[in-house]
């Protein structure tokens, strides 16, 4: 039976987004993954793009928010940033709760190239941590 993941971040936007496409890539025959925010901004351009330059296609994705998956018990609970971990609402469920905190790419300034350089460092870092875990 597949475990059901679910990736929380502030506004569902880059770093959750980013997640949930690396699950998906890694465990997609072990895991359904879902991603949502305590917020909804939106799939961030520069997030879908970042992971078309890794070959995989975020742009169908849609920016959910948490209470769209209340009825959903999870397995796992991963959160990606320190303020969803501190907004997150109770989630009647017996998930196992991780948490990482990874920088905000869309919080980055400079040249286009500069921002871009910071989804690809964030990429990498979410990339790292999700190849690393262990779905059993």
């Amino acid at each position: 039976m597949k475990k059901k993941i679910l990736v929380l971040c502030t506004g569902n936007s880059c770093r959750s987004q980013i997640a949930e496409a690396y699950l998906r890539h890694f465990f997609d025959d072990k895991a359904e993954v879902y991603s949502a925010g305590v917020e909804t901004h939106g799939v961030n351009p520069r997030a879908i793009a970042t992971m078309k330059e890794d070959g995989i296609d975020i742009s169908n994705h849609t920016s959910n928010h948490v209470d769209e998956y209340e009825n959903i018990d999870f397995d796992i609970v991963i959160t990606v940033c320190d303020n969803a971990k501190e907004r997150c609402p109770f989630l009647p469920t017996k998930a196992k709760k991780l948490h990482q905190n990874f920088p905000d790419p869309a919080k980055a300034t400079g040249t286009e190239e500069e921002i871009l350089n910071e989804f690809r460092r964030v990429r990498l870092m979410i990339k790292e941590y999700c190849s690393a875990l262990q779905i059993s």
